[in-house]
């Protein structure tokens, strides 16, 4: 049973976790533990209208003592320190050895790093564990026996708990010698069990694999076929000047394989090509042919079947969330009319609740308080309300919120009243506009000038031109005050990035006249913290970045602007899943590649250009040459950092020839399934994600003005992304499903 809402920050709470969630804002009275037997049918209404509202399953406990027990483990504490523990035991990697705390990964510079004490991280871990078993034994009694038994996810996380905790009492019998430690790898479970959406997404892959194998099994065909000709259009000559192909590429079935593997990501295009080239343009055909059927038909035919099957199973998972939220507020008002204040027909179910214990109900609901109030609007005057009526009710949970400005400032003064209409004038924000793009060209333009002169060579005209436009920066702000009410200036978010900005700049200025007066004087002597032009480079940043203020007055950058928030805010189970896959790699790499590379000593690195040609290691375009030594398993930050230079694919295959050479043949697998998951399968289908919600942002502002995208608080989560593709069920399917609640016995 998956009872999380398919984004870990759906549209009405911050990140949550399994079975529930943590609650925004509104009223915080705690339930009743009222003797009256009414009062447990407002305690339920209130906890299934909560689950609906976070998509969560309702197949809990719903007596009083469980209710409370409930709404405390889903409290906005209680997440919190789950959510921090989870991101304690996972970031443990850094400080465990071996260490990643030492300024550089090169091991030719790298000093030994700290090393923590045995049994430092051991104790935090185990803090973390117990923490974990506590969460699970909650988690166990809220859903029953019955429950816990079908749900494999909670299972398997008693099974790494334990696992876990076995491992670490080797850990500490060994004095945390052991150069293996299979708990590591057992970490990133730990965030995965508590994602609904990473888990439905692990679902939906899983099914969609199977798709994908025709589509794989054409790839490996087409790169076995141009392997097979590569080796018979390159084979070994006697002339040894024809042979540079066949001997760099071609020279047996794993090098050729290597290669055209290599091609497939246009990493050693032209290299792989330019051996053969030299010697009749016509070889050029076949390296073009094998990357365009390769390369820009079936990869990206693979990257459109992998994101066609997963959205088409993704709506199979909003469909199942649709359907939660409709049964939870089905069980609201089936519990409300055993509240004992409904009409019903004779042997029938009910079919009217009263309306106070709807409003009763709905103020004691956590949810934010414009959703709130929107719903008691709709609420109608009359005394009862029909099921369906209760049903569009919280149909305004997915609609945007608007946000309304507060009222300007009316003054009495005409010059203050003449001042106020001149401000809040178009014309004066693109002044505005004008004025830090000219400031930003000034920088530029001075930086091109001064480009070959030293820090000590440099006049002050920069610092001057600064000074003025921050004066006009200033005056900006506080007229802006003026005219919308300090209330009314920090309401625009735009404003707010301009003001911090601003204080900062005017701030800054200040030090620099506080330091070094006027004029300013060009001394080699450091006052202070920084040198003055330590000082102006941090201003010129500053004035540089606050020019994104353009964004805001522009409908397609705002649009975009918003939308990357969106995603940084909605989307971030989806990363989830690549931080748990970079987790994984990271840790095995380690376990098989750590110190598999050593550097060369001082005696090589300074030997003579005639030795370096003869050494095979320090070919042109090697690990060796490109003096790739940082990019290493020795550590877990360093193994992050090499993963990613991978997942780019640029140059990629210089990281797997070099661990091949060190190591064995065997390790490309290792580098192969990587670039397979990381940048076929999941950057790509990240990636389609974010063009699905951008597009469904678009087509619902595509009519608003630049104010209106900026006072739109946009409601984008999956389910609204893929509403209109799924169906509503029918109140008789609700009816039938609420019938078979474990834990809620329904009598008319």
């Amino acid at each position: 049973m998956e009872t999380e809402p398919l984004l870990t920050e759906s549209i009405n709470q911050d990140p949550v976790v399994d079975y529930g969630s943590h609650f925004e804002d509104g009223h915080n009275e705690s339930l009743n533990n009222d003797a009256d037997g009414n009062d447990i049918y407002i305690q339920q209404a209130v906890i299934f209208l909560e689950d609906a509202i976070q998509y969560r399953s309702i197949n809990h406990r719903v007596d009083s003592r469980s209710l409370r027990l409930y709404r405390w483990y889903y409290s906005r504490l209680c997440q919190w320190g789950l959510g921090t523990t989870i991101a304690v035991i996972l970031g443990l990697a850094f400080f465990e050895r071996p260490s990643s705390w030492s300024y550089t990964s090169d091991p030719r510079y790298r000093p030994p790093p700290w090393e923590p004490a045995c049994g430092l991280t051991e104790s935090i871990e185990m803090l973390c564990l117990c923490i974990f078993g506590l969460d699970f034994a909650v988690k166990s009694y809220l859903i029953g026996w019955d429950e816990l038994r079908k749900t494999k996810w909670l299972i398997g996380y008693s099974l790494a708990i334990a696992a876990s905790i076995i491992d670490w009492t080797l850990s500490l019998s060994m004095l945390c010698e052991e150069t293996l430690r299979i708990r590591r790898v057992l970490r990133p479970f730990f965030l995965l069990q508590n994602s609904s959406l990473m888990k439905k997404t692990l679902k939906c892959l899983k099914r969609t694999i199977p798709e994908m194998a025709s589509v794989i099994l054409l790839l490996a065909l087409h790169l076995c076929l141009f392997t097979m000709f590569g080796m018979l259009l390159f084979a070994k000559t006697e002339n040894p000047k024809h042979n540079g192909e066949w001997e760099t590429y071609f020279r047996d079935l794993p090098q050729s394989l290597s290669s055209l593997l290599v091609l497939l990501t246009t990493a050693n295009n032209p290299d792989v090509m330019i051996p053969a080239y030299s010697l009749n343009r016509g070889y050029s055909i076949f390296f073009i042919l094998f990357s365009v059927f390769g390369t820009y038909f079936l990869m990206n035919l693979l990257t459109a079947i992998i994101y066609n099957q997963f959205r088409g199973y993704l709506l199979e998972s909003v469909q199942t969330s649709i359907h939660r939220r409709r049964l939870g507020i089905q069980a609201a008002f089936v519990v409300l009319c055993c509240h004992g204040n409904t009409k019903r027909l004779s042997g029938e179910q009910p079919e009217e609740v009263q309306v106070s214990a709807v409003l009763e109900v709905v103020q004691r609901v956590q949810m934010k308080s414009y959703y709130r109030q929107a719903i008691i609007k709709k609420i109608a005057a009359d005394s009862c309300m029909t099921g369906e009526a209760f049903q569009r009710l919280f149909d305004e949970l997915d609609k945007d919120q608007i946000k309304e400005h507060p009222p300007n400032p009316e003054y009495q003064d005409p010059f203050l009243q003449r001042l106020q209409s001149v401000i809040c004038h178009y014309y004066v924000t693109v002044l505005g506009n004008a004025l830090a793009l000219a400031n930003v060209i000034c920088i530029c333009t001075v930086l091109v000038l001064d480009s070959e002169k030293t820090v000590t060579e440099r006049n002050d005209w920069l610092e001057v031109i600064n000074c003025v436009f921050i004066l006009f920066y200033l005056l900006e702000m506080v007229l802006k005050n003026i005219a919308l009410g300090w209330r009314g200036y920090l309401s625009y978010k735009s404003n707010i990035f301009d003001g911090t900005l601003t204080i900062l700049l005017v701030m800054l200025q200040i030090s620099i006249f506080a330091a070094y007066r006027l004029p300013f004087c060009r001394g080699k002597e450091k006052r202070g913290l920084m040198t003055l032009w330590e000082m102006v480079r941090l201003i010129n940043m500053f004035i540089a970045f606050r020019f994104l203020r353009i964004i805001s007055d522009i409908k397609l950058m705002a649009l975009v602007a918003s939308t990357l928030v969106d995603l940084v805010k909605n989307l971030r189970a989806f990363a989830g899943i690549l931080v748990v896959v970079y987790y994984v790699y990271a840790v095995l790499g380690i376990w098989l590649f750590k110190g598999a590379i050593s550097p060369p000593t001082n005696d090589s690195t300074n030997s003579s250009m005639e030795i370096v040609s003869a050494n095979f290691s320090m070919l042109c375009g090697t690990y060796e040459q490109l003096e790739y030594w940082p990019n290493n398993f020795d550590d877990f930050a360093s193994s992050l950092v090499l993963l990613y230079n991978i997942m780019v694919v640029n140059n990629w295959h210089v990281f797997t020839d070099a661990f091949t050479r060190y190591t064995t043949e065997w390790s490309k697998v290792y580098f192969v399934s990587w670039w397979l998951i990381s940048s076929v399968m999941w950057v790509n289908l990240f990636i389609a994600l974010i063009l699905e919600n951008f597009t469904y942002r678009w087509d619902r502002s595509h009519a608003f003005t630049v104010v209106d995208v900026e006072r739109t608080a946009y409601q984008t989560s999956v389910q609204l992304m893929f509403r209109d593709h799924v169906q509503e069920p029918t109140e008789e399917q609700l009816m039938e499903t609420l019938q078979q609640h474990p834990h809620l016995q329904l009598t008319w």
